[in-house]
């Protein structure tokens, strides 16, 4: 498949360390690691952590032909806090970088020209006007894309009016069980399982497949009528940072592969385990490490 991503690129900082992450990213080196031609559209900061940025992402082996240099901003970066079960507290500091991303009519020309079967895009990037604006041109410029939305809900960084939109522009969305509740409240729409807020989304917008990541319990997976709830994997926990991401990646193999909805969520399960075992948003990993899970 041919996947275009859009979105934030910006440096995790940890209390000991930095790793580069931004969902948007994280999920595109995952797909690339699944066989798939992924362009990454984003923009870093003319400073240390922009340029390191450019080399790591040639590094994971992605493009960086449409990540550009913004001068006067830098790039991004976010405070993360892990409790004493791996999960993370972000704090999301902006204006970055990736706020300044202004795609030129020839970069749109040559974005068009790859003629991409899915445009990736998350809430943040979106959260900010111009950043709307950008991925509305992109996706004009890919009118034979399907639009997959991984709604990964940031502290401060959404509201009720996006989230709807960029719902009802969607064909495939992933979140996870606290996005879900969110949902359900943000628009009194609450459900007493699980399965019933897959239907009644998935129906209320027309989407042809659904994930909701559960932690430890696995996930839930509507592709059309087909549900299942695949069980998740016991992993010892590096941190969880990325971990939803590699599971958006594998959700989007499955349904590129055709899969059913609980090989498919069996199998974002694996990944997403595998990548929470080990430290930062985009650790090496191999199919083999996956197979090996019980």
């Amino acid at each position: 498949m041919r996947i275009v991503g859009i979105g934030e690129i910006l440096w995790d900082v940890f209390e000991d360390s930095e790793k580069l992450g931004g969902a948007p990213l994280n999920f595109s080196v995952h797909a690339s690691r699944l066989g798939h031609e992924v362009t990454f559209v984003s923009a870093v900061g003319d400073d240390r952590r922009g340029r390191t940025a450019l080399a790591r992402v040639a590094e994971l082996g992605l493009s960086t032909e449409f990540i550009q240099v913004a001068p006067k901003l830098a790039t991004g970066m976010v405070s993360v806090r892990l409790d004493s079960t791996g999960q993370p507290d972000f704090t999301i500091h902006r204006p970055a970088a990736y706020d300044a991303l202004r795609l030129a009519p020839a970069e749109i020309r040559r974005l068009a020209a790859i003629e991409a079967d899915w445009l990736y895009y998350g809430t943040l990037h979106q959260a900010d006007a111009a950043g709307r604006e950008e991925t509305r041109k992109l996706a004009a410029a890919l009118p034979g894309a399907r639009k997959f939305y991984d709604i990964n809900l940031r502290r401060d960084s959404f509201t009720r009016e996006l989230v709807a939109e960029l719902m009802a522009t969607a064909n495939v969305v992933k979140l996870n069980d606290d996005e879900a509740a969110a949902i359900d409240s943000m628009f009194g729409s609450p459900h007493r399982s699980i399965e019933e807020f897959t239907e009644f989304w998935s129906a209320k917008f027309g989407w042809s497949a659904l994930a909701v990541t559960r932690g430890s319990r696995g996930c839930a997976i509507r592709i059309g009528a087909d549900y299942a709830e695949p069980p998740g994997y016991a992993v010892k926990i590096a941190d969880t940072v990325g971990a939803g991401d590699a599971f958006a990646a594998a959700f989007l193999h499955g349904l590129g592969q055709g899969w059913d909805a609980a090989r498919s969520g069996d199998f974002a399960n694996r990944v997403g385990a595998v990548v929470a075992s080990r430290p930062g948003g985009v650790p090496m990993w191999r199919m083999e490490d996956c197979r090996e899970l019980e």
